[in-house]
């Protein structure tokens, strides 16, 4: 069997094909320059987060999960997108340090930390209802 040929992929080789190549930036007007938000990663936008974020519901849950204990934030404002119930738990389970998921509008997070969470909910601007 004959050795395939490879295709050079460097910047200056030759079985690169760049389609924009031919194109020239003299002629576009400046464009704004506009300072990227502190708290946004690189290359993920802010969720929306909306003016009336209402009450939550935490329950704690051990049943069919080994013995774990987790702690279910629930009861979320339908005009709250999933987008930031999504972003909302990666805060709170860094502020918490463990794991946890996001289910049908619900947050689950591991370990008994019903405190630490309602504060931290609280310090977002809900409502906390539920576990003590």
């Amino acid at each position: 069997m004959a050795k395939k040929q490879k295709i050079d992929l460097t910047s200056s080789g030759v079985g690169l094909n760049n389609p924009f190549a031919a194109l020239e930036a003299s002629g576009l007007p400046a464009g704004e320059e506009r300072p990227a938000p502190a708290s946004a990663a690189p290359g993920r936008p802010e969720p929306y987060k909306p003016s009336k974020l209402g009450r939550v519901v935490l329950r704690r849950e051990k049943a069919h999960r080994g013995g774990k204990t987790v702690i279910v934030i629930y009861d979320f404002a339908p005009n709250i997108g999933g987008a930031y119930i999504e972003s909302l738990a990666g805060k709170l389970k860094a502020a918490c340090g463990c794991g946890g998921t996001t289910r049908e509008r619900t947050i689950e997070i591991q370990g008994d930390q019903p405190g630490r969470i309602r504060t931290l909910l609280e310090q977002e601007g809900f409502r906390v209802a539920g576990v003590t």
